[in-house]
């Protein structure tokens, strides 16, 4: 199997040489933050490398199980070679999705925020629903999740809550899933067992490496602090720890209370409107950029990207590329790879 050139493989090698040269010069260790940067790009490169050399590992024990079976005549063999042809299948496909995250922000953490829309409790109980689907995709993609803030339903389900998803490319894989996702089915709040149509919109932004510098006036911040709620430690409910910072010249509010004290939970609020002020930007000069091109986009925030149907057919189906799936049950218990895959594949990602 020699697929190194679809991978990127020379150019990977090529790179990591360079930064084993940099790492070799005398005065090295001497721009510690310099040091760790080189190190973490080096061992994230080398990481890539092993899981292409992995998968040419795999492919040739494949080949030499599958000979050995014809040169035996052994038709016992057929069930090994097709569940490791699977498994291959399934793993070059995840190599090769991967080689696609090439955004500035791609490899950096991933944070979530979920609002629900109108709809009152059938709609906070669809942003349930939604924090639980994306919580069992990353638990199964080995991310770790971590609660930034929360604020309960009325009667049941979420208002609004943030998730910090932890790990490599997490934000690449998860800025696929940016913006209104649409429920149908017969609503389990309505006595009457008529079918309702609620919606969710969900903000995904990277979190964002400490050196990035993003310029923040302190007299356009208001600074509320209050009392957290929801889950948590003997802290939670007891002082004012939870922090929200609203950017008085944009609008932009983000919050976090779930942190152990209120200075972690400003700084964390403050990383989030740092994203949020960056990711602002970025669209603005982008739009500049598409207005001298003549090009007219839509630039609807929120626009629906997904319809999850439970009632009367069962059918989740992406707008944007036109992927479905029939089995809406394992599509809630996590299994959103599709999506995310055809996303990506399309080549319709921003640059954030």
């Amino acid at each position: 199997m020699k697929w190194g050139l679809l991978f990127d493989i020379p150019r990977l090698n090529d790179e990591i040489a360079e930064l084993e040269q940099k790492a070799a010069e005398p005065d090295f260790w001497d721009d510690i933050e310099n040091t760790q940067k080189v190190l973490q790009k080096t061992k994230a490169l080398k990481a890539k490398v092993e899981k292409y050399q992995k998968l040419e590992a795999q492919w040739e024990d494949l080949r030499v199980l599958n000979e050995l079976g014809l040169e035996e005549n052994d038709d016992s063999i057929i069930p090994e070679v097709a569940e490791n042809l699977k498994k291959f299948r399934e793993d070059f496909e995840r190599l090769r999705i991967e080689t696609l995250l090439t955004g500035k922000y791609d490899r950096n953490n991933a944070i979530l925020t979920f609002h629900a829309g109108a709809g009152g409790t059938e709609a906070q109980d669809w942003v349930q629903m939604l924090v639980r689907m994306y919580t069992r995709w990353a638990e199964r993609n080995g991310f770790t999740v971590k609660t930034l803030d929360f604020l309960a339903g009325d009667e049941a389900g979420i208002k609004s809550m943030t998730l910090h998803i932890i790990g490599e490319n997490a934000y690449g894989y998860l800025k696929a899933e940016k913006g209104v996702h649409r429920l149908v089915r017969i609503s389990p709040f309505d006595a009457s067992g008529r079918r309702h149509t609620s919606f969710a919109s969900l903000d995904v932004m990277p979190e964002l490496d400490d050196d990035i510098e993003v310029e923040i006036n302190p007299d356009d911040l208001r600074i509320d602090t209050y009392r957290s709620s929801g889950a948590g430690g003997q802290h939670i409910n007891k002082t004012e720890s939870a922090v929200r910072i609203t950017h008085i010249p944009t609008g932009i509010v983000t919050s976090c209370q779930t942190e152990r004290s209120q200075f972690q939970n400003r700084e964390t609020a403050m990383k989030m409107l740092k994203a949020k002020l960056l990711e602002l930007k970025e669209r603005e000069q982008k739009e500049k950029i598409e207005d001298l091109k003549g090009i007219q986009m839509e630039i609807a925030w929120g626009s629906q990207i997904r319809s999850y149907v439970f009632c009367p057919y069962t059918l989740v189906k992406d707008h944007r590329t036109n992927y479905e799936e029939g089995n809406v049950n394992s599509v809630m218990d996590g299994e959103i790879d599709g999506f995310i895959n055809a996303y990506l594949a399309s080549g319709t990602g921003g640059a954030m």
